[in-house]
């Protein structure tokens, strides 16, 4: 059986997720929309969430990527934008061994200016459900949520993300 890398698979789902192409327009309650080309964004990192069972690629935009490749991420620059992708786990069919994205539970996004967002770390908070990408939160209190949830890394930025090691 080919063994496939992780990195491989990743960039794989990322390319042939069924959110690409679509209309992003939907704003969440503080008026973040997703961000335009989002999908061409270089990987920074994956994880795995066990208490819920989800696969997560975690993606940024140029300024990130800069930041991220110059060791410059604590803190990371204003601009920078982190992007996570959330699919529940699955089984390949054919190789059941293989955990593989199923339904995408929901998509994230980080965005650096300390000036914008001097309340939550200097980070704006956005998240949409689902394939319909319905944005979360009622209200703008759905920002102190994220923040709540981030705080325990504020060391690092309010980023729990760990750089994921490549050759040069």
């Amino acid at each position: 059986m080919k063994k496939i890398s992780l990195l491989t698979l990743l960039i794989t789902v990322i390319f042939t997720c069924p959110v690409s192409g679509q209309n992003h327009s939907k704003a969440v309650a503080n008026g973040i929309t997703i961000p335009d080309g989002y999908q061409q964004w270089q990987l920074i990192s994956s994880s795995y969430r066990e208490d819920n069972k989800s696969l997560r690629v975690i993606l940024g935009n140029d300024k990130a990527m800069e930041a991220a490749l110059a060791g410059q991420t604590n803190p990371w620059p204003d601009g920078a934008i982190l992007g996570k992708l959330v699919w529940n786990e699955d089984r390949h069919p054919k190789w059941p061994a293989a955990i593989i994205p199923g339904d995408l539970s929901h998509i994230e996004f980080m965005i650096k200016d300390q000036a914008r967002y001097p309340e939550t770390g200097g980070w704006g908070f956005a998240r949409w459900i689902g394939m319909e990408l319905e944005p979360y939160g009622k209200d703008r209190s759905f920002e102190q949520e994220c923040f709540g949830c981030h705080t325990p890394v504020k060391d690092n930025d309010y980023v729990f993300t760990k750089l994921s090691p490549l050759p040069r």
